[in-house]
């Protein structure tokens, strides 16, 4: 499972910004990780003086826009790491990959280079990119929520690769985060056994086709194994395990025996893990000849290809992260995220409703209190046409408002002004409230509709006519802004 992180640096204490950019570029940059400059990739800066073109930009920046930080808050540099888990891709891989979600997270507007590291485990990259733009006018802000765009970005990256991905990342608590020392104080790291069956259930999520391949797995992943006396052992040496880990049922649990694991292999029980079997590279079909006989030409074909499997990654990950692999449930999901859109609906209408009638209540109301003195001399007068003449207008109001009343009330009693203002009070809360849950049922049918018409594409379930009518209908939930 790819993880991410976005740093700004700063200038250090007690040094220049020059020998700042440098120390971090240098680390990055060590021969040693990176097999000796080999696994280093840039975009439009040269790795090795790409310190000096930074700053050459920083002093553009200033010329053109006559702009300058201060020089302890200004940023020098931004940095991505990505990692990977052991043993599901090599250095080379990792960097094509984290080449990619730079290119993207920077939209080639920021000159940047790249470099795998070696020296651990499990692959990992880091990426450096200029804080100002190339044309020198403007710079990259961190914003609110950059570090959850930037996995979702990362995600979307790697199950475009088919790689995994961290299904149910854990929220950050609220305060101040602590540094990994801080946070290791209060907590063990993870044993042995607990770092094999993690292994294993990572290794059996990719389904391996026989027990040995299972071992192949385990053994590319960095674990040696032993078989003494019948009995299957592992060990980890890049964690400083010494002694091996028996699998038996008494140190790693019952689905963690070789005969459980051998089962699983053989398709006769779920995972020992408890995660979803999912596979990470689907065929998209898609028809575009229907586009080249309408005169489209080939570099059409190129992008709406790869515009088609950005849009199977973004569906995939939406079900990922909202636990709907299952097809079925997708299909029940989305049915009820529409009915309870609709019920939703259907009460802000009838709330509206009872809006408008306590609005129209409480102005004949007050029409007819204002009004009633003189409809009560003008039948005094035994309904003089000449005092008909003199107060027409208000004399038409006070019938109005007997009308009103007639036609909403239907002959029941006419409440009180105050237990009608009571009534507009409750209703108008009533409507804010089911406006709150009315928008993310919105959101939620929209989310839904889009993702179970890409995946109906995908998997060719429905025929054109099908495809059709769920694309019209998640067009007309987009269009619903509101219910009137």
């Amino acid at each position: 499972m790819a993880t991410v992180y976005l740093k700004a640096h700063h200038i250090s204490k007690g040094e220049t910004i020059a020998q700042s950019l440098k120390d971090r570029f240098d680390y990055g940059q060590n021969p040693v990780k990176t097999r000796d400059g080999d696994l280093i990739l840039s975009y439009e800066c040269d790795p090795k003086t790409a310190d000096a073109e930074f700053l050459l930009a920083k002093a553009k920046y200033k010329a053109i826009t006559g702009r300058e930080q201060k020089k302890d808050e200004d940023v020098l540099c931004y940095q991505i790491r990505q990692a990977f888990p052991p043993g599901e891709l090599g250095a080379e891989e990792a960097l094509t990959v984290s080449y990619e979600l730079a290119m993207r997270w920077t939209k080639g507007k920021h000159a940047f280079f790249v470099v795998s590291h070696v020296d651990k485990p499990h692959p990992h990259c880091h990426i450096y990119y200029n804080s100002t733009t190339l044309d020198c006018t403007r710079k990259f802000r961190d914003f609110l929520g950059s570090g959850r765009a930037l996995r979702r970005l990362s995600d979307r990256v790697c199950i475009e690769h088919g790689l995994s991905v961290i299904v149910n990342p854990k929220q950050h608590s609220q305060g101040q985060f602590k540094h990994y020392g801080a946070w290791l104080a209060g907590k063990k790291p993870p044993t042995f056994q607990q770092r094999l069956k993690t292994q294993i259930d990572l290794c059996l999520d990719e389904r391996p086709s026989s027990f040995d391949a299972f071992l192949q797995a385990m053994q590319a992943a960095g674990f040696e194994t032993k078989q003494n006396r019948g009995a299957l052992s592992f060990r980890a040496p890049m964690f400083g395990q010494e002694r091996f880990t028996r699998l038996r049922a008494s140190t790693l649990g019952e689905g963690y025996t070789e005969a459980a694991i051998r089962t699983i292999i053989e398709g006769r029980s779920a995972p020992t893990g408890g995660r979803s079997v999912t596979s990470h590279r689907i065929n998209l079909v898609i028809d575009i000849q229907s586009k080249m006989k309408n005169g489209k030409g080939v570099a059409f074909q190129r992008w709406a290809t790869v515009y088609n499997l950005k849009q199977m990654a973004t569906a995939v990950q939406y079900l990922r992260e909202h636990n709907l692999m299952d097809y079925a449930l997708l299909k029940q999901k989305t049915t009820e995220a529409a009915d309870r859109f609709h019920v939703l609906s259907d009460k802000i209408h009838a709330t509206e409703d009872a809006l408008k009638r306590n609005a129209e209540l409480r102005a004949a109301a007050r029409d007819y209190a204002k009004n009633r003195p003189v409809f009560e001399e003008y039948k005094a007068k035994k309904y003089s046409n000449q005092y008909l003449a003199e107060h027409e207008t208000e004399i038409a109001a006070y019938r109005a408002a007997q009308a009103a009343f007639r036609r909403i009330l239907a002959g029941k009693r006419l409440p009180k002004m105050e237990e009608l203002k009571a009534e507009a009070a409750w209703l108008t809360a009533e409507k804010k409230s089911l406006y709150s849950d009315y928008r993310k049922a919105r959101t939620d049918m929209r989310e839904l509709m889009t993702v179970k018409a890409n995946i109906d594409c995908l998997f060719c379930v429905t025929d054109n006519q099908k495809s059709k009518e769920m694309e019209q209908k998640s067009h007309n939930a987009n269009k619903a802004d509101r219910p009137r």
